[in-house]
């Protein structure tokens, strides 16, 4: 029998999903609606980027300037919302800027973006797993419930034993729980999901008009001064170069929109309705997160809120309202739920559409026989997750995850051009005004972005790639459905 000769890499760069051609495979039930996508976007959206990365951002790099930080990446973000509602519309399937890629920039592109995608969503959900379990535990302290201290903490954590002695964590447990626990609904089936993710979203939505409401009554102007930081001789540690790497630190808090692509394959009219998710839930988290982080640093001085990773429930701790503190935490706790929600079910979904298209095992993308749901992606990222969460803290995986955000969104911002040259007359349901303004302002916003975060998170982020790199040439290029003879037709038309 005559062997087949592998495709070359070369071709591999060039081979394009067809636009023409492309439809959603079966397995996956559209039940989600505008109120659903709008809800998951900012279930996703508001979490860890907010309730504890301000303030790491705030006590290492920007200080009061935070404020600044959350609104160059909301800018930033709104020129890649608009692309990636551009694109949402016309192709309408699973997978987000990995299928973009995929049809604009090649397999070769689409893999390395799908990879840092994984990348992007596993450190985004362990970052939200791990805020989680700091709120449960100071909540549960409240009430005069104490979990032993070495099993809320990573290794490379120390905490105070009930003798005083300071010793290393083992490992952060209440986090395994909850991603335990979110997983298995995801598993279960999305309109389940949906309708526990938009509960928990208005409980958020609240938690955050309260704490703006009554807490702008006790700001201390003092905290403001100096509300730019000078700078300490070090880019990044204050100072404009310190706004720009908090806005880097804090970037990856608007993947959420990017979860709601994700869903397109799941929802009842994606034409018209991923525009709505994706930029209704833009504005709302863009405006919630820059009047969040001005009251938070009103009311604690930026420099005690250094490797916080609660920073909000010692805020409300410097308000007189006791009923609010116990409420705050509980609607912080159930806000962090919403996001891990949001970052396991985009992550999922990602792996579905490159196992779909033959670049992963195809496990990666059965649905379940009764739940119609990638049941797999979702226990593999369920065990990926817990040993993130559990090991790491949290001061690492903010870091590694905002790169990985703001490349996603560069090749997003440059498919839309490629796709107005390469498809003109494609249909568009929804439209980037302005010609390629807003896409070429979404690349150099992002790309000034992610070029203020440290080496050691380029580092990272080039290994990741390079592993990638090795699983794509060994496996990925050889079973692409795109190298074979014919795209098998429950892929396209």
């Amino acid at each position: 029998m005559e062997q087949k000769s592998a495709p070359s890499v070369t071709s591999a760069f060039t081979r394009c999903l067809p636009l023409d051609k492309l439809q959603a495979a079966p397995g996956l039930k559209r039940v989600l609606g505008p109120g659903s996508l709008v809800a998951l976007g900012v279930g996703a959206t508001i979490g860890a980027g907010l309730f504890s990365l301000t303030g790491i951002a705030a006590s290492e790099n920007a200080g009061p300037a935070v404020v600044l930080s959350f609104f160059i990446a909301a800018i930033a973000c709104g020129f890649a919302g608009l692309c990636y509602s551009e694109l949402a519309s016309m192709i309408p399937i699973a997978g987000s800027a990995y299928t973009y890629a995929y049809v604009t920039l090649g397999e070769m592109m689409a893999w390395i973006i799908g990879w840092d995608l994984v990348l992007e969503y596993a450190v985004g959900a362990a970052t939200g797993a791990v805020s989680w379990s700091r709120y449960v535990v100071s909540l549960l302290d409240s009430w005069g419930i104490v979990l032993p201290p070495r099993l809320t903490a990573s290794p490379f954590e120390t905490v105070q034993m009930p003798d005083g002695s300071m010793v290393s964590g083992l490992m952060n447990l209440p986090a395994v729980f909850i991603t335990c626990v979110v997983s298995w609904i995801l598993i279960r089936g999305i309109s389940q999901s949906a309708m526990v993710n938009a509960v928990v979203v208005v409980i958020k939505l609240l938690v955050i008009a309260a704490f703006i409401g009554f807490g702008i009554h006790y700001i201390n102007p003092a905290n403001y001064h100096p509300f730019i930081p000078q700078n300490t001789g070090t880019f990044g540690q204050y100072g404009w170069s310190g706004i720009m790497r908090a806005a880097g630190t804090i970037f990856f808090a608007y993947i959420g929109f990017d979860a709601v692509s994700t869903t397109a394959q799941e929802t009842k009219n994606p034409a018209r309705d991923m525009p709505i998710g994706i930029l209704g839930s833009l504005l709302i988290c863009a405006l919630a997160y820059v009047c969040f982080s001005f009251v938070m640093t009103g009311l604690v001085n930026y420099k005690d809120m250094l490797g916080d990773a609660a920073p909000v429930a010692t805020a409300i701790n410097r308000t007189p309202y006791t009923w609010l503190q116990l409420a705050i935490k509980i609607g912080i706790i159930c806000g962090f739920t919403s996001v891990l929600m949001g970052m396991l079910l985009g992550q999922s979904r990602v792996f579905f559409a490159m196992s779909r298209d033959g670049l992963l095992p195809p496990m990666f993308s059965a649905t379940h026989p009764k739940y119609q749901t990638p049941w797999m992606s979702n226990v593999f990222f369920m065990v990926i997750i817990c040993l993130l969460s559990a090991f790491l803290p949290i001061s690492e995986l903010g870091h590694m995850t905002s790169i990985g955000t703001l490349l996603a969104f560069i090749l997003v911002c440059a498919g839309v051009m490629i796709l107005r040259r390469k498809a003109p007359d494609h249909p568009r349901a929804f439209r980037v005004p302005g010609g390629d303004i807003i896409p070429i302002l979404g690349i150099l916003t992002c790309g000034t972005v992610m070029a203020s975060l440290d080496e050691l998170t380029w580092i990272r982020l080039i290994v990741w790639l390079a592993i990638g790199m090795v699983i794509y040439l060994t496996y990925g290029r050889y079973h692409s459905a795109l190298a074979r003879p014919s795209i098998p037709p429950d892929r396209v038309a």
